[in-house]
């Protein structure tokens, strides 16, 4: 089972979906009974981040993400992989979960946000087995994980290169979305459930 984190904001169903198309099972909620129960967690999110984390924060789903690191894979889809982070300045400067050092800074050329299909390269990571250097995933945002090339497994050109998919242990994150990336997206998905 994968428990697909429910703060109120993101893309929760089409996550769901494209696990149960895969075959597998997920649940979307934000008991933390019910999560203690699964095998995987994904933090999906689309919106703000300080909006995101303040809900996290409060709901004590932060720390129960935080207290899960070490004991079964995480996987933070666009603003959720945001939240991995240390911060954002993204309305001011906030903290995230401190989980895979770096900061989401917002594009300063090209129009923002890069939204569209675009590639990613140098993957290093069991996340993308079976897919292609250089395939395309869907992207929409306004900020990029400002990292270094130790926790990056991903990258991305849109006026500059940045880490589109990072990773530290078992904890993953992707700028893009893979729910809505067709079949390179559903094999990473595919992946992410057999870590």
């Amino acid at each position: 089972m994968i428990g697909i984190i429910d703060y109120g904001m993101g893309n929760l169903r089409s996550v769901q979906k494209a696990v149960e198309f895969l075959g597998g099972k997920a649940v979307i909620t934000a008991d933390q009974a019910e999560l203690n129960k699964c095998g995987r967690l994904i933090l999906p999110g689309v919106g703000s981040f300080a909006a995101g984390m303040e809900i996290l924060e409060r709901t004590g789903l932060a720390d129960y993400v935080k207290s899960r690191v070490g004991e079964l894979p995480i996987l933070g889809i666009c603003l959720g992989m945001q939240f991995l982070l240390d911060e954002s300045e993204e309305e001011g400067l906030h903290k995230g979960l401190g989980l895979i050092p770096g900061r989401a800074v917002r594009f300063t050329e090209g129009k923002v946000p890069q939204m569209g299909w675009n590639n990613v390269v140098e993957q290093k990571s069991p996340l993308f087995q079976g897919i292609r250097e250089g395939a395309q995933f869907y992207f929409v945002h306004s900020y990029y994980a400002d990292t270094t090339d130790e926790y990056t497994i991903g990258k991305t050109d849109y006026y500059r290169t940045y880490a589109s998919a990072i990773g530290r242990g078992d904890v993953y994150g992707v700028q893009f979305h893979p729910e809505k990336s067709g079949d390179v997206g559903l094999q990473l998905m595919r992946n992410f459930m057999r870590l």
